[in-house]
């Protein structure tokens, strides 16, 4: 009688950095050296804060499982607005750029790995993502769209390589927050971004910029930053912009 083969629902993320075989080229050592201090500083963490657990690494590439869609989409924007403000000082030819995908499926299980079509969609969602981006099929968009403060953008139905459906595929707009109807938020002591109410001059300020709020006024600052062409990544009790252009 065939062994019973284990299965298990869960959200998968695959990502990679882009452009690695030529950064690879350019420099070995030091390439390897940044991928190593990205990992410690900012992906692992990430992934154990949000419940992951990483199945497998291939060089550059690495296959995560996470108990829900929310987990992995949380992790994976945080991920790549921190590298946002990790490359601002960063040379561009030396800049990393992960690009990620995340699917949910039902899996196979077997030595420790995974397996299935569920990986495949996320390997090859990996794949149309941009450099810095990340892009996710219909079901983790439609798992998360109520939950998290986050916009995508439809991408249409996409025919992967050896998948045999096409898959509807949404690109998550990491610079923009949903639009909601709730009242505007008193701030004390705003910040000097806050106060903006034009986009920049060519020769303003448009380095990055620090901000310290409380909780209740995150949401305001976000606003106001993202409207004048400023990436925010929250930061506990601190708002951190980095200039990304309009």
């Amino acid at each position: 009688m065939p062994q019973r083969v284990e299965r298990k629902l869960m959200a998968i993320l695959a990502a990679d950095v882009a452009g690695y075989s030529k950064l690879m080229g350019a420099d070995e050592e030091g390439t390897l050296a940044r991928l190593k201090a990205h990992r410690h500083r900012l992906v692992d963490p990430k992934i154990t804060k949000h419940r992951g657990r990483i199945i497998k690494t291939t060089g550059d590439g690495l296959l995560a499982e996470f108990p829900s869609a929310v987990d992995a989409v949380r992790c994976a924007v945080e991920v790549q607005r921190g590298m946002i403000a990790g490359n601002v000082d960063v040379p561009p030819k030396k800049k990393f750029k992960f690009r990620v995908g995340i699917n949910v499926g039902d899996i196979m299980l077997h030595g420790g790995d995974i397996f299935g079509d569920g990986v495949n969609v996320a390997a090859r969602l990996e794949n149309l993502a941009e450099p810095g981006g990340i892009c996710v099929s219909g079901r983790v968009q439609e798992d998360v769209r109520d939950k998290l403060d986050i916009a995508f953008e439809d991408m249409g139905e996409q025919k992967l390589k050896n998948i045999a459906r096409p898959v509807r595929v949404y690109r998550v707009r990491l610079n923009e927050a949903i639009s909601r109807a709730e009242p505007a938020l008193t701030l004390p002591d705003k910040p000097s971004i806050a106060r903006r109410k034009s986009r920049p001059s060519e020769d303003a300020h448009k380095g990055p910029l620090l901000v310290f709020v409380g909780p209740k006024a995150q949401r305001h600052v976000r606003e106001v930053a993202l409207a004048v062409g400023y990436a925010v990544i929250g930061l506990d009790d601190q708002v951190y912009l980095a200039w990304v252009g309009a």
